[in-house]
């Protein structure tokens, strides 16, 4: 495996208010030669896209991986400098855990490099579906091999292995992401001083039936030609719906609620989101990063964990309720790990560790400062 790094300037930091944390993101690359995925299949020219925030230091050990969800991007933080937005982003758009991540915030800038990938199989810059497949010179559409959890640990691995960082101070994710958080954490016990796991769990339902409701809404739309939609209109329609009951599933209306506080704005505020969203991300993504996901097992690993684990769920949650941190942590300190459990008390459902960061922060804080020691 060869990985290049294409040139390209991190983020800087400029002047700073008390709503962004950081000006001026920058997107970057890595391109990975012969990709080889966990089931033996190679992905020929494997591109990871990535933002950074802060400086590394010349010793490379203050760095900290963040990992998006389902269905968002690696902008975590900050906005971006002109022209560097992905499609889909606006510029002004702050990153999800921009309270979170910036100088003096509880991800300290100041103190840690932080690095945010797009993760394998996404559609906002990383090598996914979408994406034009160097044999054929067309999308690889559905004929894009199926990967696992594992596969996109290991481009977020050779991501690090191009920057020269062999050991991260924490790996952080929040819903999709807690998932990569904790399959790095079993998967490569002592790189990682500590996981930081919000609204998420250790494992997926272990079945494909998510992936086939998914499948037979898309069959529905009659763009869809067993997934060859690139060049018959799209399925934009169908993603629309997608998103939308999606985010109201996540809890978006109570979030949107002091800012249109009539229903009709709120359905109105949630379609565009929903279209824009979708002018961006590929249907096939949906259903490859979902198998991912429902195949995914990290529990039974648990022994393996050498990170101090801090988990968090929000009381509102109805996709990770606090009702499953009681098992969690069981398995977690039966298999002799350092777990801590923070339950963060919001009326943002699913959304509510990124629109209601502030409420954890402190804690998150202090779970960072004893890393290390």
């Amino acid at each position: 495996m060869t990985i290049l790094v294409t040139p390209g300037a991190g983020s800087t930091l400029g002047s700073i208010d008390h709503d962004v944390s950081i000006r001026d993101v920058k997107r970057q690359f890595i391109d990975v030669e012969n990709f080889v995925l966990r089931n033996g299949k190679t992905i020929s020219k494997l591109r990871v896209a990535y933002e950074t925030y802060g400086n590394l230091s010349p010793e490379k050990t203050n760095a900290i991986l963040v990992c998006h969800g389902y269905m968002g991007s690696q902008h975590a933080a900050g906005i971006y400098a002109p022209g560097n937005a992905p499609p889909g982003v606006e510029e002004d758009e702050p990153g999800w855990w921009d309270h979170l991540i910036g100088p003096g915030r509880a991800i300290d800038t100041d103190k840690f490099f932080v690095i945010a990938s797009n993760m394998l199989g996404s559609s906002y810059g990383t090598t996914g579906p979408a994406s034009i497949d160097a044999d054929t010179n067309r999308p690889y559409g559905p004929s894009f091999p199926e990967i696992s959890m594992l596969d996109i640990v290991d481009a977020q691995r050779a991501l690090l292995q191009a920057l020269e960082i062999h050991h991260l101070v924490a790996i952080a994710g929040w819903s999709y992401g807690g998932y990569i958080a904790f399959q790095w954490a079993v998967a490569y016990p002592a790189m990682m001083d500590g996981i930081i796991v919000a609204a998420s769990s250790p494992k997926g339902i272990g079945n494909d039936s998510g992936v086939i409701r998914l499948i037979d809404q898309f069959r529905r739309d009659s763009h869809w030609n067993d997934g060859w939609y690139y060049d018959n209109g799209g399925v934009a329609e169908t993603m629309v719906d997608v998103r939308m009951s999606s985010l109201q599933r996540y809890g978006i209306e109570n979030h949107l609620m002091d800012k249109y506080p009539r229903k009709d704005e709120r359905i109105k505020a949630l379609q565009d989101i929903a279209t824009t969203w979708a002018s961006a991300f590929d249907a096939n993504s949906l259903i490859v990063l979902r198998r991912a996901a429902d195949f995914y097992d990290a529990e039974r690993d648990f022994r393996k964990i050498k990170a101090k684990v801090f988990y968090v769920l929000a009381t509102t949650d109805t996709l990770f309720p606090p009702a499953i941190a009681r098992d969690v942590m069981n398995r977690l300190k039966a298999n002799l790990v350092d777990a801590s459990y923070f339950e963060l008390k919001t009326d943002k459902g699913h959304l509510g560790p990124a629109v209601d960061a502030r409420k954890w922060a402190g804690e998150l804080r202090a779970f960072l400062a004893q890393l290390g020691r």
